[in-house]
């Protein structure tokens, strides 16, 4: 067995392994999945010498700890964090080698939500449909890593990025979400359709992989009846009875029975993986292309 591997010693509060997704199977009822914060993560890997399909760490709020059986170039961005290698800070946004049996400590974020932990040559977990990535929704892929959890790395394929930071846009103070509206745009008054691109949301602590979760006015309904369960893309903005509009994310259902309002533009997703509760949210109205 080889000693490319990580042994995880903090698992933290959810930390996934997670690749560029696996779509084009919504036919099957499989959700699309991957890093929510895909630029993040492929600067990771672009950091450390991968391709940037490699499967890489997403962890949420407080990080994770790591110890390598050999030594490991790794590379941690995503939301900023202290991190440490055997307590002695290093980089973060930059490639850094980790000695065998040293503990890369990756800290909680200091803004954001999401960080990325990309090692040299890649997590080499088994693909399942044709990606790495742990899917929330459907169970799919490998299980949410615990404490003595082994990581199997690939082989190094090229050398690491010689930087000193990756720069990257800092998580959002104001998270602000293009949508194009419809299909189901006609389901609402149009009081609450202007609500929606008007008044202020905030994210609601709700929120998860599946969707981004809103607190803030109640989108009126003006067809109180059923809708037929249709099938649901990434950054489908639906609106449950309670009226507070759910954004879609990366594990989201394929299919759904509530109202879609509008769709976000797939560019600015990763912005939403990275508010934190509190953060307010404006949904600005723009014309198909």
């Amino acid at each position: 067995m080889s000693d490319r591997a990580l042994v995880v010693v903090r698992a933290g509060a959810l930390t996934t392994v997670q690749d560029r997704g696996r779509p084009g199977h919504a036919h099957l009822g499989v959700p699309r999945s991957g890093a929510l914060d895909g630029p993040a993560a492929a600067l990771v890997n672009r950091l450390v010498g991968n391709s940037s399909d490699a499967a890489v760490l997403e962890t949420t709020l407080d990080g994770c700890a790591l110890k390598p059986r050999s030594d490991v170039t790794v590379a941690v961005g995503g939301a900023p964090c202290r991190v440490t290698v055997d307590d002695r800070p290093v980089a973060w946004g930059a490639p850094v080698r980790v000695p065998a049996g040293a503990v890369l400590d990756v800290g909680p974020a200091l803004s954001g939500v999401r960080g990325y932990v990309a090692a040299a040559g890649g997590i080499a977990v088994e693909p399942v449909l044709g990606s790495r990535s742990t899917d929330l929704l459907s169970g799919l892929g490998p299980a949410v890593l615990t404490n003595g959890t082994v990581l199997h790395l690939g082989r190094e394929l090229a050398p690491y990025a010689r930087v000193d930071v990756g720069p990257r846009p800092a998580p959002p103070a104001e998270l602000v979400l293009r949508v194009t509206p419809g299909p189901r745009a006609d389901w609402f008054t149009p009081e609450a359709v202007r609500a929606f691109t008007s008044r202020t949301f905030h994210v609601s602590s709700a929120s998860n992989r599946i969707g981004l979760r809103t607190e803030g006015p109640a989108l009126a309904r003006a067809v109180d009846g059923e809708l037929q369960s249709e099938g649901m893309v990434l950054g489908a903005v639906q609106v449950p009875p309670a009226g507070r509009p759910v954004v879609f994310l990366a594990d989201h259902p394929t299919t759904g029975g509530y109202p879609v309002i509008a769709v976000v533009r797939a560019a600015d997703l990763s912005a939403a993986a990275q508010a934190r509760p509190g953060t307010p949210v404006r949904f600005v109205a723009v014309r198909r292309r």
